[in-house]
């Protein structure tokens, strides 16, 4: 059963801990996590790919046939944005007022690994016996890429669960598609020349301009999607030319595009070069990150189970898609059926004085606990 009152002294307890990422300081609170979890006599191991930064998986091992098969993974963060400055409240303190504990990562996210930490204790206190495997994953590095983290954990086959709950959202919302992500350098190569004889040289600023404007014009093509806002790409830096008085001979920008399901990156690169080349033939395009976009059917029974179970609960689950990147994605290369839900405070995550509502990480452990003995059935 999952205690009220030692829920919200864990999730102070977890806030106490500076774990900023960058410069990616989360061995203090590993080490804390790795001990709550062995006094519970479970499984628990750790995995480490940077120094002094160690992922912790606690495992409580299920009673059926094919138990680690269709083993159910619980995976929070436990690392944090920097502190920053200007708060009212100690970021360190777990301080409580107006029903709301604040603290950097109070939703982004200790307050959810604290959930996931009350119900491992919870099931081992009762005795509850599952034949699924239940994980924790509690992870490094989620702010900076997860490299780290969880994309270690799952590329090594170290993590190989039948299904995947990301504990890492607010307000109970059940995530269950996002964009995907191509982050890009479009450099364009032009020709020097003095500034007072312009007509000389190939000014690449100047065609940079126009591509860009041409990038922020085009309309890709795509197929509406129900939860999901249309395509979008946005110049994020820019860069370019020596001096005043010369022309410049190169320009780089940098481009962040998002796009849906359905869409192939092949496809939206392509549609990038096509835009350039109608400027210059004269540019390169580098790409820094690709991640997929990943959506799975909101009648997947994992799915379904846990919206009902909040159902149950008079808990207002409600099915969202995510504009940005998560660790969704990377389940999806390992053909993983995932989702992610969370309790922390809307619109709250990397702000100063960063908090969550007390009841909303209660009702959270609750329904976590009792999604887990309800899917187990299925």
């Amino acid at each position: 059963m999952i205690n009220d009152k030692r829920l919200i002294k864990l999730t102070q307890k977890v806030l106490s801990y500076n774990s900023e990422n960058p410069p990616g300081n989360e061995l203090a609170l590993a080490d804390f996590i790795e001990k709550d979890m062995r006094s519970l006599g479970i499984d628990v191991k750790i995995h480490t790919f940077a120094k002094n930064r160690p992922n912790i998986i606690a495992t409580l091992k299920g009673k059926g046939p094919h138990a680690a098969k269709d083993s159910v993974l619980l995976t929070p963060h436990f690392d944090t944005v920097p502190i920053g400055s200007g708060w009212k409240f100690d970021p360190l303190g777990g301080q409580i007022k107006g029903g709301k504990i604040y603290g950097r990562g109070a939703s982004d996210d200790k307050g959810n690994l604290a959930c996931c930490m009350e119900v491992m204790r919870s099931l081992v206190e009762d005795k509850v016996i599952l034949k699924r495997d239940i994980i924790m994953a509690a992870t490094v590095d989620e702010e900076t890429g997860s490299k780290a983290g969880i994309i270690p954990l799952l590329d090594k086959k170290i993590l190989k669960p039948g299904y995947g709950l990301i504990v890492d959202s607010d307000e109970f919302y059940t995530i269950i598609c996002q964009k995907g992500l191509l982050h890009t350098r479009v450099q364009i190569f032009g020709k020097k020349a003095h500034g007072a004889y312009n007509w000389r040289g190939v000014n690449a600023i100047e065609q940079a301009s126009k591509v860009i404007q041409l990038l922020k014009a085009h309309q890709f093509k795509y197929k509406k999607h129900a939860i999901l806002h249309p395509p979008t790409m946005n110049i994020g830096t820019i860069r370019g030319g020596d001096k005043v008085n010369m022309v410049a001979d190169f320009c780089e920008f940098s481009l962040d595009t998002r796009f849906l399901p359905g869409m192939k990156s092949s496809d939206v690169v392509a549609e990038i070069k096509s835009i350039v080349r109608k400027v210059t033939p004269k540019f390169k395009i580098i790409i820094d990150d690709l991640q997929q976009p990943y959506e799975i059917a909101p009648n997947h029974p994992f799915v379904r189970t846990y919206v009902d179970t909040a159902k149950k609960m008079k808990i207002h689950a409600e099915v969202k898609g995510s504009e940005g990147a998560t660790v969704i994605t990377f389940f999806k290369k390992h053909g993983i059926p995932a989702f992610a839900t969370g309790y922390g405070a809307r619109g709250t995550a990397h702000t100063t004085d960063e908090y969550a509502k007390v009841n909303t990480l209660i009702k959270g452990a609750k329904l976590m606990e009792r999604f887990i003995k309800d899917f187990d059935r299925t």
